[in-house]
């Protein structure tokens, strides 16, 4: 396989000038066919059955390796700043073909790619890894990306003085393969194929333009079954693909440090940890009220972008989450379902005649009323057991939505075995803990087809290649 040349004093300077758009260069469609092919051959775990139906030669997989490592070699100079990564992740393929083609391991990749460390906006980046896609495909296939680094001004100025965050990518799609022609929103280093887990992630990457794009195509339908009247502002930044993604960046860098921020009674990521999916469910509806406040705050102090993440935050919470996915342990549309509730009990939604309504008004200091239920919820929770605090959690979602009528849960735990340890009794949680309401059904059946059509949307429409959002290489 080619070998990734040392970067020179010529590639070098490409950093300091708008440098060919790496899907432009023949050598990604080379790429990216080999790439498709090989995800064809693939195991659920990233491995190559010669022995499977159909499977390929093994010189049939080496050949197409060799064109993918040749390609990442060809458009590596286009992008100097990732040179390091380029030659490890040769290297890494390199040892997936030695090792016959067994589970992959790209760990030496992993810790050497490192978006993070340098987010000028418009940045280009080319990753291939062996990964599942988040509302993807579930399975370790190889995928190829190319995507640019969103990260204007404004926004490092809010991260820099405000909202730390070092971690945080906002990125857009030039071209994906398959995994990415999905619903998948998200480039997460924990769902590559390595041999171990890092110590510590240094990155994730959030799609701006496909949750912006998405929000939009299903808002705009929502607006329109529902009869909602938009205040004007609100409507030009629903037609407004660049204000959407603007909003979608900020909120998700504001969601995602908030995992790690705040009154924690557990860790805030739950890892290994098995819980009731309501318990998911609310740490990522606080995530999305957190940013919703600090919109909120951001408003009053004149920034325009704090009005679109609030409104942003509510439309996508109540219009497309609790509607997405299947019914088993949905806790981003049991969110969803909660955040509506509390504003139709609070008086701030009436669905009369047919017709949706919202005072504009009451909604942020509504909001921020539920925002603050969970916080006192997370703030009392250090000082119960968990089990104790599930059942508090399990209180206050169940104050405004109504539980399944064969649930062991809402009976209290008098219903339930105590002797069990309580990673046990999450077994006792139905699939559909809180079913969605009669009107989430027929809301349900109204937008099906239009979130269906959202499979792989980017900033120019469904399964499309998005436009650059900045000039750097």
């Amino acid at each position: 396989m080619t070998e990734i040349l040392v970067q020179d004093a010529a590639s070098a300077a490409i950093t300091d000038r708008v440098a060919d758009r790496v899907i432009d260069h023949p050598a990604w469609p080379a790429l990216k066919g080999a790439v498709e092919e090989i995800r064809t051959w693939q195991s659920t775990d990233g491995s190559i059955d010669f022995d499977a139906e159909e499977a390929p030669t093994r010189a049939r997989a080496e050949e197409a390796l060799a064109t993918v490592a040749d390609a990442v070699a060809a458009l590596s100079p286009l992008l100097p700043h990732d040179a390091a990564y380029h030659r490890a992740l040769i290297a890494d393929l390199r040892a997936w073909a030695d090792g016959a083609f067994g589970v992959p391991d790209f760990l030496d990749s992993l810790l050497a790619f490192q978006p993070a460390a340098d987010r000028r906006d418009g940045l280009q980046h080319l990753v291939v890894f062996p990964m599942y896609t988040q509302n993807g495909n579930p399975h370790r296939n190889l995928e190829a990306v190319v995507l640019r680094m969103v990260w204007p001004d404004w926004l490092a100025e809010l991260e820099r003085t405000r909202y730390d965050n070092p971690l945080f990518c906002g990125i857009t799609f030039e071209d994906f393969t398959a995994g990415y022609d999905t619903h998948s929103a998200v480039l997460f280093p924990e769902t590559i194929a390595v041999r171990e887990a890092p110590d510590r992630f240094t990155w994730g990457g959030i799609f701006c333009d496909r949750e912006a794009a998405r929000f939009r195509a299903v808002t705009t339908a929502a607006v329109r079954v529902l009869g909602l009247e938009l205040p004007a502002d609100i409507q030009e930044m629903v037609d407004d693909q660049q204000r959407c993604q603007e909003a979608f960046v900020l909120w998700d860098m504001v969601h995602d440090r908030t995992h790690s921020h705040g009154d924690l009674p557990f860790d805030p990521f739950m890892i290994k940890q098995r819980q009731p999916f309501w318990m998911y469910g609310l740490e990522e509806l606080r995530c999305d009220l957190t940013a919703f406040k600090e919109a909120v705050h951001l408003e009053a102090e004149g920034n325009p972008h704090g009005r679109d993440v609030q409104y942003a935050v509510l439309f996508d919470r109540m219009f497309r989450f609790p509607v997405s996915g299947d019914r088993n342990r949905n806790y981003d549309g049991l969110g969803g379902q909660l955040l509506f509730a509390y504003l139709h009990q609070h008086d701030v939604l009436r669905w009369t005649d047919n017709t949706l309504k919202i005072d504009w008004e009451r909604a942020p200091q509504v909001t921020n009323q539920l925002c603050a239920e969970i916080e006192t919820l997370y703030r009392d929770g250090i000082d119960r057991p968990k089990l104790v605090h599930w059942f508090a959690a399990y209180e206050l979602v169940s104050t405004y939505l109504a539980p399944h009528p064969g649930s062991r849960w809402a009976k209290g735990p008098g219903a339930l075995d105590l002797d069990q340890p309580p990673r046990k009794l999450v077994d006792d949680v139905l699939p559909d803990e809180f079913p969605l309401s009669m009107f989430y059904e027929a809301l349900a059946k109204k937008l099906r087809n239009v979130i269906a059509s959202t499979k792989g949307i980017t900033a120019t429409g469904p399964a499309a290649t998005s436009t650059p959002t900045g000039a750097a290489a």
